[in-house]
């Protein structure tokens, strides 16, 4: 099969929605389909930067180029995977095309927009986005989520056909390399370790205000980088990384500090585990749904510090914590997508399409009476002007 996936998140970007949809699509090719993923262009006349995020490119404008696309690779299955611009685009053409597709989930955009928005005007910043958000995913066959808590979430604030799609680590690169890393040699111990984006919503200060002995390194990129690394300069701010080096930092740390409370899963959680690391966390969206069952290596509690002295705590279970992550392979991961893709087209969303299909004829037939009533009126008022 021939399938479009449309994001706003794709390269140059690293985050997690991209890593997700880079593992789908190489299992799907290995299973014999096609994939192709569109991303946002950044020498396109209509690509700005993301607001507080300059290295996010964003691309208004997108339907024509999208429009090109389909016509040119005629997909099979659509999947929208990002509520952005470019997410937009593609839901309105599949709309005006009558195109069937599906969503998903990622990312909680309202506690996002919430984090970053003046406090008198939180609470209804988020009550905005949620229904923008539920608008956009009205229409999709299958609305896919990768924990319980969030589905149960979206559920409550009224969003339809939900469906589950978990994540997956690759074990054959995040694994336990070993503990020498020449980055950490002559940093104090334990290491505490975070990977992620470095942004408001991410709550990295409850992990960097850790008052634990010890060394607190942060691997990743974002717009709080050089604000933070003035703040606490007693932290070691590695920057950017993938692939072997990452899974090769986390090995060496001794204990991998998940602070966010706004992730909808935390890949960076399989990837940790299945490193060997013990984990401490907020019992928040994400780490309550993955870390079940994983008392030996992880601790989660309402007070961050005492998360990390229990994790701390717990002896070093290299063995539980890689025989856990094991459990999250890709090609399930992936069939679960495929399956989904193949979800019927809502019976609400046909009626809504004809409706309006009706209402466009209609508008059509009668632009068209009422221009001849004028030219009909126009040529009997010249008659009478020349008699």
């Amino acid at each position: 099969m021939k399938i479009l996936i449309v994001s706003d998140a794709w390269h140059p970007q690293v985050n997690g929605v991209v890593r997700t949809l880079e593992a789908t699509a190489g299992f799907l090719q290995s299973m014999g389909h096609q994939v192709r993923i569109v991303g946002p262009v950044a020498d396109r006349w209509f690509s700005f930067p993301a607001p507080s995020y300059p290295t996010i490119r964003l691309e208004f404008f997108a339907r024509s180029r999208l429009s090109a696309i389909v016509d040119d690779y005629q997909p099979d299955f659509i999947h929208i995977s990002t509520e952005g611009p470019l997410g937009w685009a593609m839901r309105n053409l599949c709309m005006k095309r009558k195109l069937p597709f599906t969503t998903s989930y990622h990312t909680r955009f309202p506690e996002y927009l919430e984090a970053r928005a003046p406090l008198p005007l939180r609470r209804l910043v988020r009550i905005f986005a949620y229904a923008g958000l539920r608008r956009f995913h009205m229409p999709a066959a299958a609305v896919m989520v990768s924990t319980p808590s969030i589905e149960h979430e979206l559920h409550k604030r009224k969003f339809r056909r939900i469906v589950r799609w978990s994540r997956g680590v690759d074990t054959d690169i995040f694994k336990p390399w070993g503990r020498d890393v020449a980055a950490y040699r002559d940093l104090p111990r334990p290491i505490m370790l975070y990977v992620g984006r470095v942004a408001v919503e991410k709550n990295l200060r409850a992990f960097l205000d850790l008052k634990q002995p010890g060394s607190r390194v942060v691997i990743g990129d974002g717009p709080d980088m050089e604000k933070l690394k003035a703040e606490y300069p007693n932290a070691h701010f590695l920057g950017a990384m993938a692939g072997e080096k990452l899974a090769r930092h986390y090995a060496a740390a001794d204990l991998f500090v998940f602070p966010s409370t706004t992730d909808t899963f935390g890949l960076v959680l399989l990837e940790a585990s299945a490193c060997g690391l013990r984990i401490a966390s907020y019992p928040a969206p994400g780490p309550i749904d993955v870390l079940v069952g994983t008392e030996s290596f992880a601790a989660l509690d309402k007070d961050l510090s005492a998360a990390v002295d229990r994790a701390l705590a717990l002896p070093a279970n290299i063995d539980a914590a890689t025989a856990f992550a094991a459990r999250y392979s890709w090609p399930v991961c992936t069939a679960q997508f495929y399956n989904h893709l193949q979800a019927p087209t809502p019976r609400a969303v046909k009626r809504l399409v004809r409706i309006r299909n009706w209402l466009g004829r209609f508008a059509h037939h009668a632009i068209e009476r009422l221009v001849r009533g004028l030219q009909q009126a126009t040529l009997r008022l010249r008659d009478a002007g020349k008699k």
